[in-house]
């Protein structure tokens, strides 16, 4: 063998022993990277949520919080009421707006395993009241005939329910009030859009409101009671027309200048808004002078889903975030109010002025929102 054959030899040689260490050193840093990551390995965590909350769930920085803890959270969104139609199987947790459907979703869970019923006792990690979003000329008109007291900027003010109310009864169209001539967006009946009571938070909180309001201070307890404001509540929803099923559709209407130029939001949905740094056109905040607070209640349905319900109401990262996209957390008005005050020109952030209608219970709450709908029991 000559020398020129000898030497390709021993560099092949070469570059296979080569080859086999490099390879080698790859397979060692998949092994120890893979110990590595053995430490951040997430559960993966499945839930239903209300539409309101869509947002919060797909931020990045709360993904990266939650992966943080060893959660992958997973969600689907549903009208809070009509969670009790989906089967829980396969689902950690579910999160409505309220304390109503929660109690119902609380129940069938309890009809399960013993397991299953000792985790759902819920958690309520934060809260947004009501409110109704209306477009500055309409603001203006309301104000100019009674209905509404604004602040001194035109951004927020007080809608008067009693008011509101009488001119619902009456059938009142935005024509018949003085300063609605020359603009032609405020047409046809003075209403406000809600979402479908039968399937959603939002909408069923709003007639518990009205009904407190409508009869006197007293909360709805019994059928007679249902039974005396079922007319006023009916025209409330039937004036609409179609409803959506979740709070965030009607918000982007309202938003991009579609549809009616009043419309029932949660405050945290204006908050994330302006938090955002996001254009807030010709937007006014009015806060009904009686409203309801929605507590968002998770119900656990397996351990991995009680964790992140313990997560969400503890961990101070992930409470700014909550307040990042506009709820105010439980017990700490603080944090809310650090984070929003810029804005105070829109919020009502101490809740001035701002009666809390006491929630009837949910199967009062559903039979008043089916009576609405002419769905319910007329006997």
């Amino acid at each position: 063998m000559g020398f020129r054959e000898h030497a390709a030899r021993v560099r092949r040689i070469l570059g296979i022993v080569l080859a086999v260490l490099l390879l080698g050193g790859v397979a060692a840093v998949l092994v120890t990277g893979g110990d590595k990551d053995t430490g951040t390995a997430t559960k993966t965590v499945r839930g239903v949520i209300g539409s309101e909350k869509a947002e919060f769930f797909a931020d990045p920085r709360v993904v990266k919080a939650l992966g943080a803890k060893g959660l992958t959270v997973r969600t689907e969104t549903s009208g809070s009421w009509d969670m009790d139609e989906l089967p829980l199987d396969g689902y950690d947790f579910a999160f409505p707006s309220s304390k109503g459907p929660a109690d119902e979703l609380r129940a069938k869970a309890g009809r399960k395993t013993g397991a299953q019923a000792a985790a759902s006792a819920p958690l309520r990690p934060f809260y947004s009241p009501l409110v109704v979003v209306a477009h500055s000329t309409a603001a203006r008109v309301l104000a100019g005939n009674g209905l509404v007291t604004l602040g001194a900027r035109g951004t927020s003010g007080t809608l008067k329910m009693d008011a509101y109310l009488a001119a619902a009864r009456a059938d009142r169209t935005w024509q018949q009030l003085k300063g609605a001539a020359g603009h032609p967006e405020l047409s046809g009946t003075l209403f406000i859009t809600s979402t479908d009571p039968v399937a959603s938070n939002s909408g069923a909180l709003y007639l518990a409101a009205a009904s407190y309001v409508a009869d006197g201070g007293r909360v709805a307890g019994d059928r007679a009671a249902i039974t005396r404001t079922a007319p006023l509540l009916r025209k409330l929803v039937q004036v609409q027309g179609a409803q959506q099923s979740g709070s965030d559709a009607p918000f982007r209407d309202f938003v991009s200048g579609v549809g009616n130029p009043l419309v029932l939001v949660y405050e945290s949905q204006v908050a994330a808004q302006l938090l955002a740094g996001r254009p807030m056109g010709d937007l006014v905040v009015l806060y009904p002078d009686t409203t309801v607070n929605s507590d968002h209640t998770l119900v656990p349905l397996t351990e991995n889903g009680r964790t992140l319900g313990e997560l969400l109401a503890t961990d101070p990262e992930l409470r700014e975030l909550a307040v990042r996209h506009g709820f105010r957390p439980q017990g700490a008005a603080s944090e809310f109010d650090a984070a929003t005050d810029q804005h105070a020109e829109y919020l009502n952030q101490t809740l001035t002025g701002v009666r809390q209608a006491p929630v009837p219970t949910s199967e009062v709450l559903h039979e008043m929102a089916l009576r609405a709908r002419d769905q319910g029991d007329t006997a």
